[in-house]
Formats: C-alpha cells, structure tokens, sequence
C-alpha cells in the first residue's frame, strides 16, 4: 500500500512524495552487561553506503554513509536535485516540464530495528515540441486522422 500526498509548498510542480508505511522505531537501545541502557552502535547502519545509479550531476556519485536519523533529510535533498534538473531542462525552448514524482522508499534495519530512507527515484514527465516541418505535417495529420471519431450518430 502506497500513502500519496500533494506539498504544493515545495515547488510549483505537482510531486508527490510516496512512502512505504513502516512501524516508526524512534531508536534503538540495548542493555549492557552492567544494566545500563546506551544508545546501540549498529554495525549494518555503520556501514550503509548510498550511491546515486543516475547519469545526471549530482551528488551520491561515490558511495557515502548517511546516518539512519539524517537520511530522510539527506535522499529527499537528493531526489530535489534531480527535480531542479528537470526543471531547468522544461524551462529550455520547445519543451515543458509536465510532472515530477519523487518516491522514498522505507526500511527497517535488521540488527538495530531503526527505521530509514532506503532509497528514493524521481519520475519526470517531458513534453517537447519540435518547430520542424515533419512535426506539423504529423499534427496535422493526426488532426485529420481523429475528427469524427467519437460522433454519436443516434442523437
């Protein structure tokens, strides 16, 4: 199950930012020999990389760690890059940017049982226009092609 939400506050865009619902662990603690609770030192959560796959400029390029309580805030800081990149393409001539998705995924850490950021993806949706002469001639077409197709003949 997928919970959606529309933050018109963050850009002008419609995105959507979808999380997978996980129970919330606010940290984890274990008890020593002695009795006393400290904060766990999780070895999985130490060694967690984050690596972007895209071709894009951003950051994540290398591997890096990113803290469980700091990747929230550090992937939604990445996957906004990728939206300021798509913006800045549909602001170019002859296209448009029609939508952004950003999606998070969740997770449960095995060891600890924090929850984070596992990762994230941006969907961008392009609209291009092209001023050549082979394009008008398929819109027209097209055009052509369509009118009187949803005529209702019995009214």
């Amino acid at each position: 199950m997928m919970i959606g939400a529309y933050n018109p506050y963050i850009s002008p865009l419609n995105m959507t930012y979808r999380t997978e619902p996980v129970n919330s662990v606010a940290a984890a603690d274990k008890v020593s020999n002695s009795g006393k609770v400290s904060p766990a030192e999780c070895q999985t959560c130490k060694n967690r990389k984050y690596q972007d796959g895209s071709d894009e400029m951003v950051s994540f390029k290398s591997p890096a760690h990113i803290s469980p309580e700091a990747s929230f805030a550090m992937v939604s800081a990445h996957e906004q890059e990728h939206v300021s990149n798509a913006v800045a393409e549909g602001s170019k001539e002859n296209k448009e940017l029609v939508s952004a998705t950003v999606s998070l995924k969740m997770a449960v850490c095995p060891e600890c049982g924090r929850t984070y950021v596992a990762g994230g993806v941006t969907s961008t949706k392009m609209r291009t226009y092209a001023k050549d002469p082979y394009s008008q001639n398929l819109k027209s077409f097209e055009k052509e092609a369509m009118t009187g197709n949803y005529i209702d003949y019995c009214a």
